[in-house]
C-alpha cells in the first residue's frame, strides 16, 4: 500500500476497515492488559486516519487546484497553477453584466434585454463599437502580428503570464499571449465587486452611468494604457469600486465568455483562498483579489485570470510575506511591464524588480520597465524592437544611455504598432529579454 500516491484500491480500503473492526473489539476486551489496549488504540487510530485519507482522495476534484473546462470545451495546456482553490463555480451573471457594460448585445435570455432597449444603452453601444473598431484595426492587430512573429516559443505558451503594475489591462496580456491558460495581474487598485441587475436598473441617470463606465476604458482605447490618476478617480467608488468590471469588459470584447468568478485573498502561507465580501484584513496589505474563469469563443479553450491588489513598493513588500511566498509559485513566468511610471527604475521598488528577475524566464517590456543594465549578458539575451531616444513627457529625465547605444547597433527589429507613453506622438519601443539563451554582443548592455 503506497499512501504517497493519494489513492487506494477497494481491496486496500476493505482491509483497513476489517483491521479497524478487529482492533476495536480487542481494545474493549477486559481480559487484555492496559498496555496492550494502548498499543491497539494507537494502531486503530492510524488505521482510521488512513481510511479518512483514502476517502478524501476518492472525492472528485479534491486537491486539484486548476479549474476544469466547461463541458465540451477544449482546455489550454496546463502549467502549474499559482493557487490552491476548488473549481470556480460557473454562473452567467458576470458574463451578462460584462456584455451589457461593454456595449455587446446580450445572449439568449439575458436579464438585461429590457435595458438594452433604452436610448442610453444604444448610444453606449455605438460609442464603444466605434472605439473598439478603431483599436482592433491598429493596436490590437499590431499586437497579434507581433505575437505571431516574435512570441511563438513553446515555452512561452506553457508559462504563467505575470503582469505587475497592470491596472485592469487584461487586453494587453491576452493579446500578446492568447493561448496561455493562466494570467496573474497585480496592481494597487482595489479588486471591486459585480453590480447586480437590480442595482443597475435603479440608476436614475443610466446614460450618465454608462458614459462614466465608457470613460474608464477611454484611456486604453485611445492610448494603449491606463492613466494612474484617472484610475485613482474612477476605480475607488466614483464609477466602480475596483477593477473587476473593466477586466470583464475587456475579456468579452475580445470574444470570450465569462464562465464564472470568485473573490479571493492570500492566506498567511501565500496560498490563494476564497474570500467572503465581509472579510476584514488583519494586516495593512490585505492581499485581496479575484479569480476569473473564461472560455474563448474562437477555439473553446478555457483560461483563468487572477487579479491581486498589492502595493509593490519596498516599504509594503518587505512586510508582505504572503505575497513574497506567492511569488515563488511564479517561477518560469513570462512577465509583462508597460507604462509602469518607471517604478522599477527607483530604489524603493527593488524587491519587486528582484523578484521579476529571479522568477521570469522572459520579460517583455517597454523602456518604463526594468532598466536595461539589469539584463546582464551572462544571463539574458535581449532583442530590441522599435525606436528609443529618451522617455516621453514628464519622465524625459530618466534617460538610459546604455539603451540608447544598444538601439544604435545593428539587430533592432521593427515594431508594427504604437504602444506606451507618447502613444501616437513618438516612436515606441519594446524589449524582449530571455533567460538562459546564449548571449551575443549584439543588443546587449555594455559591461
Amino acid at each position: 500500500m503506497d499512501l504517497s500516491k493519494n489513492t487506494m484500491s477497494s481491496n486496500e480500503i476493505n482491509t483497513l476497515a476489517t483491521m479497524s473492526r478487529i482492533t476495536t473489539a480487542w481494545s474493549h476486551n477486559p481480559t487484555n492488559s492496559k498496555a496492550s489496549s494502548r498499543v491497539i488504540i494507537q494502531i486503530r487510530t492510524a488505521v482510521l486516519a488512513a481510511l479518512l485519507f483514502a476517502s478524501a482522495a476518492a472525492v472528485p476534484g479534491c486537491g486539484h487546484p486548476a479549474p476544469p473546462a466547461a463541458a465540451g470545451a477544449q482546455e489550454s495546456k496546463k502549467e502549474p497553477a499559482p493557487a490552491t482553490l476548488p473549481p470556480v463555480p460557473e454562473n452567467r451573471d458576470a458574463d451578462d453584466t460584462a456584455r451589457f457594460l461593454a456595449g455587446l448585445p446580450g445572449k439568449p435570455d439575458s436579464p438585461f434585454a429590457e435595458l438594452e432597449q433604452t436610448e442610453a444603452w444604444a448610444d453606449h453601444r455605438a460609442w464603444l463599437d466605434a472605439g473598439w473598431k478603431k483599436i482592433e484595426g491598429t493596436y490590437i492587430a499590431g499586437l497579434h502580428e507581433f505575437a505571431k512573429s516574435e512570441l511563438t516559443d513553446p515555452a512561452f505558451r506553457d508559462a504563467i503570464v505575470y503582469y505587475p503594475f497592470s491596472g485592469p489591462d487584461a487586453l494587453y496580456a491576452t493579446a500578446c499571449f492568447p493561448n496561455n491558460s493562466t494570467y496573474v495581474l497585480v496592481a494597487l487598485e482595489p479588486s471591486g465587486t459585480l453590480p447586480t441587475l437590480k442595482q443597475l436598473s435603479k440608476k436614475q441617470d443610466l446614460a450618465g452611468y454608462l458614459a462614466a463606465t465608457r470613460e474608464t476604458m477611454g484611456s486604453v482605447l485611445g492610448r494603449s494604457f491606463f492613466i494612474t490618476r484617472e484610475m485613482d478617480h474612477q476605480f475607488r467608488g466614483q464609477v466602480t469600486d475596483g477593477l473587476l468590471l473593466p477586466i470583464l469588459e475587456a475579456l468579452v470584447r475580445q470574444q470570450n465568455t465569462i464562465l464564472g468568478f470568485r473573490y479571493t485573498r492570500l492566506d498567511d502561507e501565500g496560498k490563494l483562498i476564497e474570500r467572503d465580501l465581509s472579510y476584514k484584513p488583519r494586516t495593512p496589505y490585505g492581499d485581496k483579489g479575484l479569480q476569473i474563469l473564461y472560455r474563448s469563443d474562437l477555439d473553446q479553450s478555457v483560461h483563468t485570470m487572477y487579479y491581486l491588489t498589492i502595493n509593490l513598493d519596498d516599504e509594503h513588500l518587505k512586510t508582505n510575506q504572503p505575497f513574497i511566498k506567492y511569488s515563488a509559485g511564479l517561477k518560469g513566468s513570462v512577465t509583462l511591464l508597460k507604462a509602469t511610471s518607471y517604478m522599477t527604475h527607483r530604489d524603493e521598488f527593488s524587491i519587486i524588480r528582484n523578484l521579476i528577475l529571479a522568477n521570469s524566464q522572459a520579460v517583455l517590456q517597454d523602456d518604463s520597465g526594468i532598466p536595461y543594465h539589469f539584463f546582464t549578458p551572462e544571463t539574458w539575451k535581449v532583442q530590441l524592437y522599435g525606436e528609443y531616444t529618451r522617455p516621453y513627457g514628464s519622465f524625459r529625465y530618466l534617460i538610459q544611455p546604455d539603451l540608447q547605444k544598444a538601439y544604435q547597433e545593428p539587430g533592432t527589429r521593427p515594431l508594427p504598432f504604437r504602444i506606451g507613453y507618447g502613444y501616437g506622438k513618438v516612436k515606441s519601443n519594446l524589449q524582449l529579454a530571455r533567460r538562459g539563451v546564449e548571449a551575443t554582443a549584439q543588443n546587449q548592455p555594455a559591461k
